[in-house]
């Protein structure tokens, strides 16, 4: 794995796999909260119950984080799982009524800690299009 490769794959992984673990057994009332939002951006998911979206964030984050970090999961299949993850909370920002500007795309003020996610997306798409020499990870 490349110097650049193992960067792009460390920061996010940390910090995702620090926030999944984080949510494990958050109460009902955040899970809910929480949900509340995602579902602005994945409708399906307001159709599990706070329990089930609780366990469905807090493990995902930790599966998406994990598999940044390991390094014997291929470049691209994790920056699959990471692609996915921060699409969704682009659509969560995007779909959220009063998170973005009349234009909508900028972000108004309290939309900035979602839009700011975008990095995330940045990264992804850097990981599954970077172009290094073949290897087994590839």
């Amino acid at each position: 794995m490349s110097l650049s490769t193992a960067v792009l794959r460390a920061v996010p992984g940390a910090f995702i796999l620090n926030s999944g673990i984080g949510k494990l057994g958050m109460p009902a009332e955040m899970a809910e909260a929480l949900q509340g939002m995602a579902a602005q951006g994945v409708p399906p998911l307001g159709k599990l119950t706070p329990e089930q979206f609780g366990k469905f964030l807090s493990y995902g984050e930790i599966a998406v984080g994990a598999s940044l970090l390991l390094p014997f999961v291929p470049r691209k299949v994790a920056g699959l799982g990471l692609a996915a993850f921060s699409g969704s909370m682009m659509s969560m920002y995007l779909r959220t009524p009063g998170m973005t500007e009349a234009d909508g795309v900028r972000p108004t003020q309290d939309g900035t800690s979602l839009a700011k996610d975008s990095w995330l997306l940045a990264i992804a798409a850097a990981l599954l299009l970077s172009e290094g020499k073949k290897t087994a990870e590839d």
